[in-house]
This record gives structure tokens, sequence and C-alpha cells, in this order.
């Protein structure tokens, strides 16, 4: 077997993280969504709640941890409150700045996706770590990760069928009219 140098770049080890890091993505995309929120929502609510004990969560910290505009922070604060999962108050020390806080419900549903997130990544850990340590060090080896249909699990198709009745589930749902082709008179 051949050693790489250092300079060597292991594009199929580096594609291989990328992918387990997509795959628990996907499985959290997916989990949240059959809760009823958005990746984008639930990743705030966790930000608020894992902020270090030193930070205020206000729009601006809001929006540097997910690395989104201010603009954009204030939308994801607006439907989180719409929503009820999240509080706003003016804080004591500065009655300019807007504190965030999550609603009972929203401490209650960020609990319940945490401890599914948790299983999910305790029973990927042995990929992942596999998957990094081959992308970091290039003469490690690594297997090909197995295929997996984490939607499944909670409900939802893989996404590939869902692109195929997108239409049709629009339809259904009133958001779009499509008329079915394959019934002409």
């Amino acid at each position: 077997m051949r050693k790489s140098s250092p300079r060597t770049v292991d594009y199929r080890a580096l594609a291989d993280f990328r992918f387990e890091i997509r795959r628990f993505l996907h499985f959290s995309e997916c989990l949240v969504r059959a809760a009823g929120v958005e990746p984008q929502q639930h990743q705030a609510l966790l930000a608020i709640k894992g902020l270090p004990t030193h930070r205020v969560a206000t729009i601006g910290v809001l929006a540097e941890r997910l690395m989104i505009q201010h603009h954009t922070a204030v939308e994801l604060a607006n439907r989180l409150e719409a929503k009820g999962l999240l509080r706003r108050a003016r804080s004591a020390a500065d009655r300019r700045a807007v504190v965030l806080t999550l609603s009972r419900r929203g401490e209650t549903l960020l609990q319940h996706l945490t401890r599914s997130h948790r299983d999910e990544l305790q029973s990927a850990r042995p990929r992942l770590l596999t998957a990094l340590a081959a992308a970091v060090d290039p003469g490690a080896k690594i297997g090909r990760a197995k295929p997996s249909t984490p939607c499944k699990k909670h409900g939802n198709k893989p996404r590939l069928k869902q692109k195929r009745t997108r239409g049709r589930a629009k339809a259904a749902n009133g958001r779009g009219k499509r008329r079915d082709r394959s019934k002409t008179s």
C-alpha cells in the first residue's frame, strides 16, 4: 500500500465525512419537521438554550450563532414567538436590549427533539469518528458508510419520493392547483 504525503488530499475521506454529517443533518431535518417546526427554528431554540452562561440571548447573538443576517434573526424570532415557542422581554440592565427565552412549550419541544438527536448521534458515533479520522489522517482506512433512510423512522418518505409527489401533495393540501392529466376525458 502506498503512503500518502501530507500534501495529498484524500477526496474520498473528505466526501465520506461530509456524507456522514449530511446524513445526521438529514435525520435532524426530518425529525424536526415531523414535530412541526423548521430546521432553522430548531437551531434557533438550541442556540438560545445552549448559550454559555455569560452570554445573553438577543437578536444579535442569535444572528451570530446561526450565522445569519440580523433581519433574518428578527423574522425567525417572530415566527418562533407566533408558535408560542419563544418569549421576548426587555433587559433589566439595558431597556433597549430585548432578551429571548424559550417558553415552556419551547423547552418541552427542545427536550423531546434533543433526546432523539442524542440517540441518533450515539448510533452514528462510530461512523462519524471513523470518517473524521480518515479526513484528518489521510493514511487511515475508512469503510463505506451504509445507506440509511432516517425519515422512515419518523413517518416521512425519503427525499427522492417526496420530489416526485410534491405537486400532488400541494394540490391535496390546497396549496397548489395541479390537475391530474392522466384522467382526461
